[in-house]
């Protein structure tokens, strides 16, 4: 059982001594009742000690040392100035609501520590009766120091990389999903409604996004001449033929005439269904480039829409990574899995990833497989992504090639290469890039040492530098591009010979010039 506790709170630290307390009826309703209870409360636990924190940059950094169960400094102070020097101090046992920030103080300073449910309810009775066990407190003052904790703590935990976050793609791939079904309904109802009025224009012109923008131009088709027939080639995609063809069929149209205020409801209609096809396109470009900064690799592997549908479902780029291959294979067939373990029939092979290319290019016999083979390099991708600090799509484009590799492998049996093959050549090619930009970076930059000019060697060296330059001349000359040749056990020994010798009589050479040189050094 506890014979202290520590008590976190948001203004400082306070350690509290327990002076009776039941360990056998700590269950019993009558005891858990008495915690809620300050009179008798006080009975069981008194203050020992409350260190408030010095500033708010303070109490943060605690906060974030107790919740990662980090031993602060400050902490420990306050325990060795209460704990660790008394007389009592083998018998101390330290209650605490955290168990790995009990484990951590038990190791640092060797104090008994306890996290057990009967401390939990101690603590839970000091959380309660804070502001009248610690004096010079009031419950107000409490509640601010908490909310603003509260407040800078999330602030930390919630820091992020503004140009790498996911929450924009999930955002955006959920609002062109419910364009994509807005624009196809609006687009049928502009059909529908324009079609009393001229309805051999549906079948002259079949694209939605054009139909809307012909009836807005067109309006009401006896306005329709000729002097109107350059701005309608434009609008149809510069497509002369067809722009005659509108206008042949307006001039014979068997629609009925149509009001004044009918038709400017339904150009209005048709304005706003361009307006929505154009804010269309300007999303999937915000998207393409949000999944090229984020997701690079995934985006290179699947493209953007298929990875930002991967990364939605998921939750974040963070859950996706954390999947493993056999579970990004199925994500986004999850009824169909159930339905099959239900009924224990045969489980999908994909989900999301039916809708990449390569599933589509692949024999109906090699679907299954080429779905686990791209789940798994879409696993390799997320996780690259995620966890790299400089993000790129080279990896991406590997995993890609690979993919392709493995379908030609269906096809035409030729051995796909290895997965850490292909990425040693990124990583190769990644750090001759960067030596590249190192290199250039030195060139670009001035010379941190004055250059020196070589200064003249002493006299008597000359003799040497004109025998090692004669040297180098004759080696230069020597020197010719020979193929290597294979030497037998006896040529290598003659070599070795030949070699010895050349050293001994070079040595005898020295020996026997060395007397003239004494003699010539004693006459000068």
């Amino acid at each position: 059982m506890a014979t202290h506790l520590l008590f976190e709170s948001a203004s400082g630290y306070a350690i509290l001594e327990v002076k009776l307390h039941e360990e056998i009826g700590a269950r019993t309703k009558e005891v858990q009742d008495s915690i809620n209870d300050l009179s008798k409360f006080n009975k069981m636990v008194t203050l020992l000690s409350f260190s408030p924190f010095r500033s708010a940059a303070d109490a943060l950094e605690n906060i974030n040392d107790v919740s990662e169960g980090i031993l602060n400094d400050y902490l420990k102070s306050l325990l060795e100035l209460n704990l660790a020097k008394s007389k009592k101090a083998s018998k101390v046992k330290l209650g605490l609501a955290d168990a790995a920030l009990a484990a951590s103080i038990s190791e640092a300073m060797g104090i008994k520590c306890d996290a057990s449910e009967q401390t939990h309810e101690l603590l839970r009775g000091v959380r309660l009766h804070a502001h009248k066990l610690l004096k010079g407190l009031d419950d107000k003052d409490l509640v601010k120091a908490q909310l603003g904790l509260g407040h800078s703590y999330s602030r930390a935990k919630l820091k992020f990389n503004v140009n790498r976050i996911d929450n924009m793609i999930i955002q955006a791939i959920a609002l062109l999903d419910q364009l994509d079904k807005d624009v196809n309904l609006f687009a049928m109802r502009v059909r529908e409604w324009y079609g009393y009025h001229f309805p051999e224009l549906v079948k002259l012109v079949p694209d939605n996004y054009t139909y809307a923008r012909a009836a807005q131009f067109i309006g009401d088709k006896d306005t329709l001449t000729e002097d109107k027939l350059s701005e309608l080639t434009v609008i149809v995609g510069d497509d002369s033929t067809l722009a005659r063809n509108i206008l042949d069929a307006a001039r014979g149209s068997m629609g009925s005439s149509i009001s004044d205020i009918d038709m400017l409801n339904i150009s209005a209609f048709a304005t706003r269904v361009v307006s929505i096809a154009d804010y269309r396109k300007s999303l999937v470009s915000y998207l393409s480039e949000k999944m090229n900064l984020v997701a690079p690799s995934l985006t290179a592997l699947l493209g953007e829409r298929i990875g930002a549908r991967l990364i939605s479902h998921a939750g974040s780029l963070t859950n996706l990574s954390k999947y493993p291959a056999s579970t990004v294979q199925i994500l986004g067939a999850e009824k169909a899995l159930f339905r099959a373990l239900k009924t224990k029939g045969n489980t999908p092979k994909y989900g999301l990833l039916y809708h990449s290319s390569f599933i589509g290019r692949a024999d109906p016999r090699h679907k299954g497989r080429i779905s686990r083979f791209l789940a798994n390099k879409c696993s390799i991708a997320a996780r690259i992504d995620c966890y790299s600090d400089h993000p790129t799509s080279k990896f991406g484009e590997a995993l890609r090639d690979q993919v392709e590799e493995r379908l030609n492998f269906f096809e035409t049996g030729a051995p796909p290469s290895k997965n850490a093959d292909a990425i040693r050549k990124v990583l190769d090619a990644l750090a001759l890039e960067d030596d590249e930009e190192d290199v250039a970076m030195d060139d670009d930059a001035e010379p941190v040492l004055p250059m020196i000019e070589a200064s003249p060697e002493p006299k008597k060296d000359k003799k040497k530098k004109k025998r090692s330059s004669d040297a180098m001349d004759v080696d230069e000359e020597d020197e010719q591009p020979a193929k290597k040749v294979k030497l037998s056990k006896e040529e290598k020994k003659a070599l070795k010979k030949a070699a010895k010798a050349a050293k001994k009589a070079e040595a005898a050479t020295d020996v026997s010039h060395r007397p003239v040189l004494l003699l010539i050094r004693t006459e000068l």
